[in-house]
This record gives C-alpha cells, sequence and structure tokens, in this order.
C-alpha cells in the first residue's frame, strides 16, 4: 500500500489542468501559481466537490477518484479536512458547535468531548461558546482547522489559509500550523499565491501555471534552481538573462559562461555544452555590493560594475536597480540594508561595483524570443 497523497489530473477544458504531485504522510506541499492557476480546483477535486475529465486521487492506497474505471467517491466518503478560504462557519452556532457538528459520525457526548480536544490542540480553550463573530479572524480560522481535523482525515487541504488575517496574526499563525504539524501524521497540502509562505511552511513546492505542474521539488530547489525561465519569473526571480557556455572544468567543478561580452564563473551544470547558449538567472540575495570603504569579500568572484538606475527605499531595506556597463539593455535588480546602501553612496547616476556569487548563478534551458 502506498502511503500518502497520489494526485494526476488531465484535462483541456473548461479548466486546464495536467497537475500531478505525491505528498508523503507528515508531509507539508505547497501549491503555487497565479490567479487562475488551478490551486484551488485542484484541492476541489481532491475533496470530491470537482472531477475532472481525467484524473486519479489515491490516499494511503485507497483510490478516491479514478475516471478510468469510473470511480468517484462522494465527498463525505473521503477522508479530507478542506479549511476552506473564507473559513465557511455556521455564524449562528459557537465554536464548539460548529467543530462539533463535523463530529455527527460520533455518539453527541463523545463528539462535544472531542470538539472540546481539538479547539484546545487549536489554542482556544475558554472560547468555546463565543460565535465566530465575537472572534478574531485568527481565532475563526483555528475554529475552521479544528473543525476540518474533526472528521479524522486522511489529508488536511488549506486553501489560502492566512489570506483573510493582518500580517501579524498571520505571523503567530504560522508558527502555529508548524507545531500543530508535528502532531499529525497525515499530508497535508497548502494552496496559496505567496511564495514566501510557500518557502516558510512547506516541505515541498508545487509550481502551477494554467493548471500544469512546471516543477516540483524542495523550496531551494525550486527557488534556487527553476528548471526554465517561466518558473524563475512565477517565482519572482527578476535577473534572467542570456548567456554562452564557454569553458567547462570538471576538475574544479567549474564551467564559465560568456554574458554579453563578460565572462561569469559558476558551478559545473550537467547537460549544457561548450558554445551551447542558454538562460540563466540569479536570485537577488546573490549580488553582492562591494565596499567603497574597504575590500570586500569576495570582490573579485564575477565584478560587474554599472549606474545605478534605481534605489527605493522599504521599510529599512533598499532596492536597487543597476546597468551593467556592458549590458545596459539587462537591469540587474538586488537590495541590501538601507544602512548598506547609504554607507556607500547609493543614488541614482551613481556608479557601483557588484559581484555575482557563483554559486547562485543556475544556468536553464534557452528561451526563445516571445512573439510580439
Amino acid at each position: 500500500m502506498n502511503a500518502g497523497l497520489s494526485v494526476s489530473l488531465s484535462q483541456d477544458r473548461p479548466i486546464p489542468l495536467a497537475a500531478f504531485f505525491d505528498c508523503a504522510p507528515g508531509e507539508m506541499l505547497a501549491l503555487v501559481g497565479p490567479s487562475g492557476s488551478g490551486k484551488s480546483t485542484i484541492l476541489r477535486t481532491i475533496a470530491g466537490l470537482y472531477t475532472p475529465r481525467d484524473g486519479h486521487v489515491a490516499v494511503n492506497g485507497a483510490v478516491w477518484l479514478d475516471t478510468k474505471s469510473g470511480r468517484a467517491l462522494a465527498p463525505h466518503r473521503r477522508q479530507a479536512g478542506l479549511v476552506f478560504q473564507n473559513y465557511a462557519l455556521f455564524p449562528h452556532m459557537s465554536a464548539l458547535d460548529n467543530v462539533a457538528a463535523a463530529l455527527d459520525h460520533r455518539p453527541p457526548a463523545e463528539g462535544r468531548a472531542r470538539a472540546q480536544e481539538l479547539l484546545g490542540l487549536v489554542h482556544l480553550g475558554g472560547l468555546e461558546a463565543r460565535k465566530p463573530a465575537e472572534l478574531s479572524g485568527g481565532q475563526q480560522q483555528r475554529v475552521a482547522v479544528a473543525r476540518a481535523l474533526a472528521r479524522d482525515p486522511a489529508v488536511l487541504l488549506l486553501d489560502e489559509p492566512f489570506s483573510a488575517v493582518d500580517r501579524a496574526t498571520r505571523q503567530r499563525l504560522y508558527l502555529e500550523l508548524a507545531e500543530l504539524r508535528l502532531e499529525l501524521r497525515m499530508p497535508v497540502v497548502l494552496v496559496t499565491h505567496d511564495l514566501d509562505e510557500a518557502v516558510m511552511l512547506a516541505d515541498r513546492i508545487c509550481v502551477l501555471h494554467r493548471g500544469r505542474t512546471l516543477q516540483s521539488g524542495s523550496p531551494d530547489d525550486v527557488t534556487m534552481r527553476p528548471v526554465s525561465a517561466d518558473v524563475a519569473r512565477l517565482i519572482g526571480l527578476r535577473n534572467i538573462f542570456r548567456a554562452v557556455v564557454i569553458a567547462l572544468d570538471a576538475a574544479r567543478n567549474r564551467m564559465l559562461i560568456d554574458w554579453g561580452g563578460q565572462r561569469l564563473e559558476c558551478a559545473l551544470q550537467p547537460g549544457f555544452e561548450v558554445g551551447q547558449r542558454a538562460s540563466w538567472v540569479i536570485p537577488d540575495g546573490f549580488v553582492v555590493l562591494h565596499r567603497r570603504d574597504r575590500p570586500s569579500r569576495g570582490e573579485h568572484e564575477n565584478p560587474v560594475e554599472g549606474v545605478v538606475e534605481a534605489s527605493l527605499a522599504v521599510g529599512q531595506t533598499a532596492h536597487i536597480v543597476l546597468r551593467a556597463r556592458h549590458a545596459e539593455a539587462q537591469p540587474l535588480f538586488f537590495s541590501v540594508p538601507l544602512h548598506v546602501a547609504r554607507r556607500n553612496g547609493i543614488a541614482v547616476g551613481v556608479t557601483a561595483t557588484v559581484s555575482l556569487l557563483a554559486e547562485g548563478i543556475h544556468l536553464m534551458p534557452l528561451e526563445e524570443p516571445r512573439a510580439a
């Protein structure tokens, strides 16, 4: 018997789908992508609220959906705990009654005792009698999670569960969900449009676009090694360029690429040959500003000189756009602490030098120009 969740969905219309992923017991998988990428539809399919043309959903070896054989369990027969974006609590019922309503498969006394236990698990002890209107957004979310757990689900599905709360509440809920996961040995699927949220909470990330799985892997794999320029853009990477491979050095595990006339060294990456054209990306965290007062570590590592085109202070961070001297048509984006920008005199029109750290340079198949 295969443990965990296995999903394979495919159709052309009305909602395009070509999604394939697994989620192991105790693992959290985040589905990320822009609006309209099919994230919520996939969650609804797992829960039995939507049936695609072709699909297979299995949990712990039990088949919930198999369109080829005509099998499609009704939602109430699937052990799926679903937390909706708007929580969908009964407004006329107390927190305790909202949770107990999902325990109608147990004797009433046993169900209320379990509901009380679940509210305690999500840190709502003492608030059992309050109705949703008397609870904060974060408290309502906790009630929704407790209700989702009430049916002893085999899989927990979270549809944008933090979108309706303020930032401070969201941070607390992140911690509580991380704690709760230690007690839940089930697959957890989180739908979110927030990549930072996915990186913080998930063990693996599945990047979706127009219903199609583009990449699935650990947060580091996805954010540091996107499989294509499209994935790089979808996860918010902006430093996407083109280059030609000019040398391979297996002994040093290094390769050289030519970026518009400037040579850059990076880690040796399989699948690329000398003379091959490729797209490449570098997260802005691997763009290091050289200090003016004294040499910085890595100053000799892929130095690039340019002119500051923009510098925007957001809180205590300066977001900088640099036009490289050798490739003025391709802006380079990076961020530094605001005090670092000020100490180094960063301002529009100022000449500055950065290092592109070799470990952050990642090559991808060449992206052809898009049709106008």
